[in-house]
C-alpha cells in the first residue's frame, strides 16, 4: 500500500527571513517516482526531511495520503528512508539488518521471516543473508539499505542521494535496478539528487529547485524540451545548454553571427539557448554560427567539441565521423525548432 504526498506552500527557515525552502508546493501521486533535483544548498534535502518528519516546517502543510502530518512523529508517518551513507549495523548479518526494524515493532517472527525472504529475493540478496556489511560491495550494501526500508512495506519511500558513494559504472547499474524495483513494487518514491542524469532516467516527474524555490515541475522529457528558465536550461542536460547573449528586433533574434527568424519575440535583450546535441554541420536553410574549436574529445559514438561561438564559451556534440582539429573553425547549424529564447532580465522562457 502506498499514498500520495502533498506539500502546500511549505517554508523552512533556520533563521528569520532566510528560507532554506520557500513556499514549496508539490503533489506526488500515489505510486509515483518523483525526483527532487538541484545543486547543493538548493533545499531539496530539507524538503525531503520535512516529508520524513525530521524537520518541522516553519509554515505550510505536509500531507501523506489524507493526513496532515506536520505534528506527526517520523515513526508514525509510515515512511521509510534510505540515506547516502547506508547506515547499516556492521556487527549484524544482512538478515538481521533487514529484520531489525520489524523486530523493533514487535512484528511476529513468521511475518518477519516472510518479509525478509520476499525483499531479499526481490533485491537479489538471497545468497548474502549470512554475510555482514563489511563483506559486501558498495552496490550490495546499498541494496541492503533499500531492503531494510522496503521490508517495512511503507506508504512512502524516501531516498537521499543514495548512489552518490558509488563509482560511475555501479551508479549506472543501480539506476537500472531502482527503475526495475519501482516497476515491480510501485510504492510512492521521492528521490533527492544533484545528478541530472539520475533525474532524467529515473523520475516519472522531476522538480528542479534553486535557492529553496521550485523552478519547474514536469515529466523529465518535458523539462528537457521546454525549460521554464535559463537556470533549468543550463542545469538539465549534459553537457549543459549553451547560452548566448543576444537581442530581438522585429521578429529576428541575433547573437553574434547567429541569426534566427522568430516572429512574436518582443524587442529587447534576450538569451539564446542551443543544446550541444542539437548543433550539427550546417546545411541549407538552417540558422548557422561559426564555432572556433579549442579542444576535441572523441568519445567513440560522438565527438565533443569545446570552443567559442558568438564570443561565448560553448560546447557541441557532433557525429563521430566529423573529425575537426583544435584551432579550426566549423560552421554549425541548428533546426530553428531546437532554439530556446529567454528574456535577458527575468531569465524566463519566451514561448
Amino acid at each position: 500500500m502506498s499514498a500520495s504526498v502533498m506539500l502546500q506552500e511549505v517554508t523552512k527557515e533556520y533563521e528569520p527571513g532566510k528560507a532554506a525552502v520557500d513556499r514549496l508546493s508539490l503533489e506526488i501521486a500515489d505510486g509515483e517516482f518523483m525526483i527532487l533535483v538541484g545543486p547543493s544548498g538548493c533545499g531539496k534535502t530539507t524538503a525531503l526531511r520535512m516529508i520524513a518528519g525530521l524537520e518541522k516546517p516553519t509554515s505550510g502543510t505536509v500531507r501523506i495520503g489524507d493526513r496532515v502530518v506536520n505534528e506527526v512523529s517520523p515513526r508514525d508517518r509510515d515512511i521509510a528512508m534510505v540515506f547516502q551513507n547506508y547506515a547499516l549495523y556492521p556487527h549484524m548479518t544482512v538478515h538481521k539488518n533487514l529484520a531489525y526494524g520489524l523486530r523493533q515493532r514487535r512484528t511476529p517472527k513468521d511475518e518477519v521471516q516472510k518479509r525478509v525472504t520476499e525483499v531479499a529475493e526481490l533485491l537479489g540478496l538471497d545468497e548474502l543473508l549470512k554475510r555482514k556489511p563489511g563483506q559486501l560491495s558498495g552496490g550490495q550494501r546499498q541494496r541492503v539499505a533499500m531492503g531494510r526500508a522496503l521490508v517495512r512495506d511503507p506508504e512512502v519511500f524516501l531516498l537521499d542521494e543514495p548512489l552518490s558513494n558509488l563509482d560511475a559504472k555501479l551508479r549506472a547499474e543501480m539506476r537500472t535496478e531502482l527503475k526495475r524495483l519501482h516497476q515491480n513494487l510501485p510504492v510512492t518514491t521521492i528521490y533527492v539528487t544533484h545528478d541530472q542524469v539520475e533525474a532524467m532516467t529515473l523520475g516519472d516527474h522531476i522538480a528542479v529547485m534553486r535557492d529553496g524555490r521550485l523552478q519547474q515541475f514536469g515529466a523529465p522529457q518535458e523539462v528537457y524540451d521546454r525549460p521554464a528558465n535559463v537556470f533549468v536550461a543550463g542545469f538539465i542536460g549534459s553537457p549543459p545548454m549553451n547560452i548566448l547573449s543576444g537581442v530581438a528586433r522585429g521578429g529576428r533574434v541575433s547573437a553574434g553571427d547567429f541569426v534566427l527568424e522568430r516572429p512574436g519575440v518582443p524587442d529587447g535583450d534576450v538569451m539564446v539557448g542551443l543544446r550541444p546535441q542539437a548543433l550539427r554541420p550546417a546545411s541549407d536553410g538552417m540558422p548557422v554560427l561559426d564555432f572556433r574549436i579549442d579542444v576535441v574529445e572523441p568519445l567513440g559514438d560522438e565527438v565533443v567539441l569545446h570552443g567559442t561561438a558568438a564570443a561565448t564559451t560553448a560546447v557541441a556534440c557532433v557525429d563521430a565521423r566529423v573529425r575537426p582539429s583544435a584551432g579550426s573553425v566549423l560552421r554549425l547549424g541548428i533546426d530553428p525548432a531546437d532554439v530556446h529564447v529567454f528574456d535577458a532580465a527575468s531569465g524566463s522562457a519566451i514561448r
